[in-house]
Order: structure tokens, then C-alpha cells, then sequence
């Protein structure tokens, strides 16, 4: 059986301006059972260490900033000009800012003594968690779901809009 063909249509001249195979079930369910092995292993790597990843992945994507503001230009509309800002202000500075404090924010909180009994409150990851994306704001918005999750030990399945589909894969091409 065919997968369903996405066409995202370029409102800057409305031309189809990108075609994508729609996932399968199949694909999706292997999707999600990769996203739960991985993230077993993840959340033993040290929160200073997912820190780090982290600004790795915002100072790849502030490199191809002008790359992906083109992109995302032509997918959403927005005047160029703008664009390449969405990741060099608000998405760089988020991830450099929730990087930072994430060992502050994830370190074991210590509770009042009570006696035979050492007493706290520790955040464990969750598992595996979904964001959905938004259109008109791919990157600067997603980041307040995608960036916590993994600096909190999780793996992340993102799901961006059917009008900015590259806005993902340019992202993994990078390595990001």
C-alpha cells in the first residue's frame, strides 16, 4: 500500500514547493519504539553533558541560520529579512539560557530531616515525548518543549506542521 503524498504550497508564488511521503503506521510505531530505546540509554548521560549537546545543536543551526531563514521564507511566507532571526535571537537565546540552568533546575531538591530518613524530591525523565510544532514558528517555538525535554533526560518525537516540513529536515541533515 501507498503512503499519501503531503504538498506544501509556497505562499510566496503558489507553487508546490515541496512533496513528502506521509509516514506509515509502520513507520511511526518503529519511530516510537526507537525513540523508547534510545531514550534509555539517554537518561544515564550527565544533564551537563545534554547541556552541552544542546548549545553544539543551537551553534549549528546559528551557522546556517541564512539557510534555514530562506527555507523557511519560501514554506511560511515570511519576508526574508526576518526570517534567519527566529534562530539567531529567540531559539539561541533559549537554548543557551535553559542550558545553563538545567543543573541548577534537574538537581535533587532537599527536603525538611525527618528522622531515619534522608528526604527529597528528584526529577526523573518521563520517557518519550511528543512536540507538534506550530507553522509560523517552527523553531522558536518548538524549542520550549524540545530543548527541557532532553535537557530533563527524555527523547523527543517532533512532529512539525505539514506547511514546514523542511524546517525538520534541514535539521537532520546538519546533524542537529
Amino acid at each position: 500500500m501507498t503512503n499519501s503524498i503531503q504538498k506544501t504550497v509556497s505562499p510566496v508564488d503558489g507553487s508546490i514547493y515541496v512533496e513528502r511521503e506521509l509516514a506509515s503506521s509502520k513507520q511511526i510505531e518503529d519511530t516510537l519504539a526507537k525513540a523508547t530505546e534510545a531514550q534509555a540509554a539517554w537518561r544515564r548521560v550527565s544533564v551537563a553533558e545534554r547541556a552541552a549537546i544542546c548549545r553544539r545543536m543551537s551553534g549549528q543551526l546559528l551557522e546556517e541560520a541564512n539557510e534555514i531563514g530562506e527555507e523557511l521564507s519560501w514554506q511560511i511566507g515570511r519576508p526574508i529579512a526576518y526570517s534567519p532571526f527566529e534562530i539567531r535571537r529567540g531559539f539561541n537565546e533559549r537554548v543557551r539560557y535553559m542550558s545553563d540552568i538545567a543543573d541548577r533546575e534537574l538537581a535533587d531538591v532537599a527536603l525538611e530531616p525527618k528522622e531515619h530518613f534522608q528526604r527529597f524530591i528528584r526529577r526523573e525523565p518521563l520517557g518519550v515525548v511528543l512536540v507538534l510544532a506550530p507553522w509560523n514558528y517552527p523553531y522558536l517555538a518548538s524549542v520550549n518543549a524540545v530543548v527541557p525535554a532532553i535537557l530533563a533526560g527524555n527523547s523527543v518525537i517532533l512532529k512539525v506542521s505539514a506547511q514546514t516540513p523542511l524546517s525538520i529536515e534541514m535539521s537532520a541533515i546538519s546533524g542537529t
